[in-house]
C-alpha cells in the first residue's frame, strides 16, 4: 500500500513534542485524510515521537482539523487502553479529567511550555483504502507560532511506540527520501525499495535494542549503533565508550526524521569541532565570538562572505566531507550540508554561518541524533521485521518523478 507525497521543507525552527530536541518541519502534503467525511490535513513526518496529533477546531479554521464535521470522530474515555497501558510511552503519561470522563494529553516542548489536548479516535486514510481507525491526540491550543507550523495540521508520530501510526497500522517496513529542495520527495509505506523503480542499492545497519527499562534509552526509538566519525579521510579519536549507551542508556543515537540537524555528545562534538577548524582553518573565518550558540547547541560558526555564498558558490564542495560512520553504513555529509546560514546575523559583509552538527551537552540531552538535515537525498528504510535501517544516496526529486509514474501505469 504504498503512499506518494511531496515534502515542503522548511528552516524555520520548532520544538518537538517527543523529546524537546530542537528541530525543523519537513511536512509531507498531503498526507492523510481525517474523518467522515475525510478532511484533508498536511502533517509532520517524525520518526522521533509516537503520538500522532492535529489541531483540533470546531469551525473551518485554517489548518486544523474540525472535530464536528466528522461523524466518525470520538474522544477516548479515561478507562481506554489508549489512555492506560497502551500509552506508557509517551513522555508524558495522560490524565483523567473527571468532570468530563476525557483523557487528556500534554506536549510538551523544550521552551518549557506546553499544549493541552484530549485522546481520541478517528479514520486516517493513507494512501489507497480502506481507512484506518487511528488514535490520535486532538489538541485544542496552538503549539507553535512560526510560519511552518502555522502550515501544518499537526504530526504523524512513527517510533515504535505502542500509539505510534506504525504500530496501530501493523507497518512493518516503511522508507522516505527527504528532498533538498521544497517541491519533491517521497513516502513509501509498506512498499519494498529493492522494487522500486530506480531500485536504491541500501546499506543496512542493524536496530539496537534494549530489554531492561533505562532512565535515558528511548526503547521505542530507532537506535543504531556508532561506531566512528570521520573528517576528510581522519578518523576521531574517540572513544568506543563515548559512542555506545551507557549502563544507564545514555549515549544512543536515535535516527529522527523529526529534528532538524545532528547532535553530537560533548566529547564527540568537542573531537569534531576541533578536527573540523583544522582542516578549513584555509578555507573559513571563525566566528570568535564565545557567547554566540545559535539555537542553544551550535558555537561552531564561520564568517562567510555574502558575494561568496550563494547558489553555486565554489567554497561549500572544498570543504572536507564528515562521514557518520555505523555499523555496516556510512551517512557522508559534504558540501552546503555542512553548513547553514543563520538567518539575520551578519558581521559586515560577511553572513553567519554554522556546522550542522550541535553539541547534545548543551540542550541538554543524553543521545546522538541524525537529523533530517543530514538525511537529505537519502533513501531511508526502517524494516522493523528484520530489525534494521538502511540507507541509500538518491537524488529524491527524481525518485518521486519515477515512483510517480511507475504507479500511475
Amino acid at each position: 500500500n504504498p503512499l506518494l507525497s511531496s515534502p515542503s521543507s522548511s528552516s524555520t525552527v520548532r520544538n518537538t513534542t517527543s523529546n524537546g530536541l530542537l528541530s525543523s518541519s519537513v511536512v509531507y502534503s498531503p498526507l492523510p485524510a481525517v474523518g467522515a467525511p475525510p478532511q484533508n490535513v498536511s502533517m509532520v513526518l517524525d520518526t522521533g515521537s509516537e503520538l500522532s496529533w492535529l489541531l483540533c477546531n470546531t469551525s473551518s479554521s485554517p489548518n486544523s482539523f474540525n472535530l464536528l464535521a466528522s461523524s466518525s470522530y470520538r474522544p477516548l474515555p479515561c478507562s481506554s487502553p489508549a489512555c492506560q497501558s497502551q500509552a506508557r510511552d509517551l513522555p508524558v503519561p495522560p490524565s483523567c479529567d473527571p468532570s468530563s470522563n476525557a483523557c487528556r494529553v500534554s506536549l510538551s516542548y523544550a521552551d518549557a511550555s506546553s499544549s493541552e489536548g484530549s485522546l481520541a479516535a478517528d479514520s486516517f486514510l493513507l494512501g489507497r483504502p480502506p481507512p484506518l481507525r487511528t488514535v490520535f491526540g486532538c489538541i485544542f491550543s496552538s503549539y507553535d507560532s512560526s510560519a511552518a507550523a502555522a502550515a501544518t495540521h499537526g504530526l504523524l508520530g512513527m517510533n515504535r511506540g505502542a500509539l505510534s501510526f506504525v504500530t496501530q497500522s501493523a507497518t512493518r517496513r516503511f522508507s522516505y527520501c527527504i528532498s533538498d529542495r521544497d517541491d519533491s520527495g517521497v513516502l513509501l509505506l509498506g512498499g519494498d525499495a529493492g522494487s522500486a523503480p530506480f531500485a536504491p542499492r541500501l546499506n543496512y545497519t542493524p536496530l539496537i535494542e534494549i530489554s531492561l527499562p533505562l532512565p535515558y534509552f528511548d526503547r521505542v526509538a530507532y537506535s543504531v549503533q556508532l561506531e566512528g566519525i570521520r573528517v576528510g579521510a581522519a578518523l576521531l579519536p574517540i572513544p568506543k565508550s563515548v559512542l555506545a549507551p551507557d549502563h544507564t542508556g545514555a549515549g544512543q543515537t536515535m535516527v529522527d526524521s523529526g529534528t532538524q540537524f545532528t547532535f553530537l555528545l560533548g566529547d564527540a562534538y568537542d573531537a569534531l569541532k576541533v578536527e573540523f577548524l583544522r582542516q578549513t582553518r584555509a578555507l573559513l573565518t571563525p566566528l570568535n565570538e564565545p557567547d554566540f550558540v545559535f539555537q542553544g547547541a551550535f558555537d561552531l560558526c564561520f564568517r562567510i562572505p555574502a558575494a561568496g555564498a550563494g547558489a553555486g558558490a565554489p567554497l561549500p564542495s572544498r570543504l572536507p566531507e564528515v562521514g557518520v560512520v555505523l555499523r555496516g553504513a556510512e551517512l557522508r555529509v559534504s558540501g552546503e550540508r555542512l553548513l547553514y546560514r543563520v538567518e539575520g546575523e551578519r558581521r559586515g559583509g560577511d553572513g553567519v554561518w554554522c556546522a550542522t552538527f550541535g553539541n547534545s551537552d548543551l540542550v541538554p540531552m543524553s543521545a546522538y541524533v541524525i537529523g533530517h538535515h543530514h538525511q537529505q537525498n537519502l533513501w531511508v528504510e526502517y524494516d522493523l521485521d528484520n530489525r534494521r535501517v538502511g540507507f541509500a544516496p538518491v537524488r529524491c526529486d527524481l525518485a518521486a518523478q519515477r515512483l510517480t509514474e511507475a504507479l500511475s501505469l
